[in-house]
């Protein structure tokens, strides 16, 4: 998407999405912890202004930064000083406007403070990269609004192409030609219990991405895809439970996980990587 500049410091991206729920409840899923937990990944809010957050995207890799907003339930802002490498600072507003018929809109803006254009593709990609994760933010708030969530998200290498790691996932979780509307299940024996309704298939450049409403093995919703990083072909399995033994079923899946994507999808050495 374009970059839009503001003077010779400010770089910024503007997405807007509509969610169903009060701005109450989506305050708490876009603003909080554990409503953030809920549908992006693990991650950290102290609910003020000059708290720190912080994002758990994978073994290794944390994003952490301060808070520069906090005003329920209208507008939620902090800034990241680290979150690609040598980049500038990145910035980032959440607004919330009710609308009628028990939906919100959301508009999320992206602020780089450079005047140099070399970031200018990574900060145009996030209207991409955030979408998949915006599904799961919907159908969490459509299906388990408020209860507790916990996720997980079992990430491998693949040496081959994007294409060749996609057909590789699909295949052996039962996914390949999957239509949205349909009811898949991976193959007994072949990997973890994983069944559920196809909400979404998503095809882009760089990743590849298939959504999940799950009866199985718990309820929750399911993100699953390849992507590139760095010039590596990555697979990743984003799992979010909701419910009181949801903490039980996570850890659980994740021994599963970790092992089938060990022996599918393993870095150099054997070890699978960091997503």
């Amino acid at each position: 998407m374009p970059v839009d500049k503001h003077g010779p410091e400010r770089r910024s991206v503007t997405l807007e999405f509509e969610l169903p729920g009060t701005p109450e409840e989506v305050w708490r899923a876009i603003a909080t912890g554990p409503g953030i937990s809920s549908w992006f990944v693990p991650s950290e809010v102290e609910e003020w202004q000059g708290g720190k957050v912080a994002f758990h995207l994978g073994p290794g890799m944390e994003s952490t930064g301060e808070v520069t907003a906090f005003e329920p339930p209208r507008r939620f802002a902090y800034v990241e000083p680290g979150w690609s490498g040598e980049a500038p600072p990145l910035g980032t507003e959440f607004v919330i406007q009710a609308q009628a018929g028990g939906t919100c809109v959301v508009r999320l803006v992206h602020s780089l403070f450079t005047s140099s254009a070399e970031w200018d593709d990574e900060l145009g990609s996030m209207e991409t990269g955030w979408g998949p994760f915006f599904v799961v933010l919907r159908l969490y708030l459509s299906h388990f609004a408020g209860q507790p969530g916990v996720s997980i998200r079992p990430t491998g290498q693949f040496a081959g192409s994007g294409e060749e790691a996609w057909a590789m996932l699909t295949e052996k979780l039962g996914l390949a030609g999957a239509t949205p509307g349909e009811r898949c299940e991976a193959p007994a024996g072949r990997a973890p219990v994983l069944a559920g309704k196809v909400e979404r298939i998503g095809q882009h450049l760089n990743h590849r991405e298939v959504t999940l409403v799950l009866d199985r093995p718990a309820p929750g919703l399911a993100l699953i895809g390849t992507y590139s990083w760095g010039g590596v072909v990555r697979a990743a399995v984003s799992l979010y439970f909701y419910g009181d033994a949801a903490g039980q079923v996570a850890a659980r899946e994740q021994k599963a996980w970790d092992a089938w994507m060990a022996e599918h999808f393993a870095a150099p050495g054997g070890m699978t990587a960091p997503g």
